[in-house]
């Protein structure tokens, strides 16, 4: 140490160190460290708005088709909304097109698969996750396993066991296959193992069965998997395509995929596209409709079923 002026000034290489680490120095860091988060928000803010644009460009494209008249689909340059719009696409589904009762029929096959679908799942995922009996893991591996075997492997057999029951070309054929799901299954299982098993054990103790236990106690607070499972249930069952075109031969049974492909003969000699985008609008509102009902809490639920277990 050297003496200077009465004040001790430190010496050799610890020297630098000692000034570089003072208050001013912790500042910019800071500093520095608040601009690189910011910048970091700002990219991936960027990026998630160009992806929604993206992805809501096909339906924003849809709409302005819908809106335009006959003469303008082959306009060029081609426009998203046209100069002059028009509802007659959608008068044309709605009055040369048995729009309503095919609407009705989706709507009644995608809501008793969604209820059959939580009945099954939310019952047989408790069962997995809380039940103890021989196999009990060796038969969940074997379910969820076939999650991974692609439905046109299975469709053939699902055809031929439906139409030895009776089914064909009837809604129990359009619903009943649909409710059992290994997804659905697994996702309710997951939850269940979130719940803390001291409440059942309450329940018990107070006298409560093991129905009431699940109905009165667990299944509350499953609320957000509910939901969740509704949403992808319903969607699922709703946009179901090739299963109803194999099953159903009643044009008075044809779900909505089925009949917006029939559109496109609707006029002889010509697609008219405003009316195919017509119908795929009306026919997809329903499915947007219940996803914002159920935003929130498809966000609980898919944040609270991590893998556990």
């Amino acid at each position: 140490m050297a003496r200077l002026t009465g004040a001790v000034v430190p010496q050799g290489p610890r020297a630098g160190f000692a000034t570089a680490g003072g208050p001013a120095s912790g500042r910019a860091g800071a500093r520095s460290g608040r601009r690189r988060v910011r910048a970091r928000t700002v990219v991936l803010t960027l990026l998630a708005l160009a992806g929604g644009l993206l992805m809501i460009t096909p339906f924003l494209w849809a709409i302005g088709t819908s809106l335009k008249p006959s003469g303008a689909l082959l306009s060029l340059p081609p426009q998203l909304l046209p100069a002059e719009p028009t509802t007659s696409a959608y008068t044309a589904v709605l009055t040369r097109f048995p729009f309503l009762r095919v609407f009705g029929n989706s709507l009644l096959v995608a809501a008793a698969t969604t209820l059959g679908q939580l009945v099954v799942c939310s019952m047989s995922g408790y069962a997995f996750a809380r039940f103890r009996f021989p196999g009990r893991d060796a038969l969940f591996t074997v379910y969820l396993a076939t999650l991974m075997v692609p439905f046109a492997v299975v469709i053939t057999p699902l055809f031929i066991f439906v139409t030895r029951l009776g089914w064909a070309n009837s809604y129990a054929g359009l619903i009943i296959p649909g409710m059992f799901s290994a997804f659905g299954t697994f996702f309710m299982r997951q939850f269940f193992l979130s719940i803390p098993r001291e409440l059942e054990e309450a329940a018990t103790i107070d006298g409560a069965s093991t129905l009431a236990t699940f109905f009165r106690v667990v299944l509350p607070m499953t609320g957000p998997a509910l939901a969740t499972l509704t949403v992808l249930s319903f969607m699922g069952s709703w946009n179901s395509f090739l299963w109803p075109l194999l099953i159903i031969n009643d044009r008075t049974l044809m779900t909505l995929p089925i009949a917006l492909s029939t559109l496109q003969g609707l006029y002889p000699g010509q697609t008219q596209w405003n009316v195919v985008m017509a119908g795929t609008v009306l026919a997809t509102i329903p499915t947007i409709a219940v996803f914002l009902f159920a935003q929130r809490w498809v966000i609980e639920g898919v944040a609270g079923s991590g893998v556990k277990g």
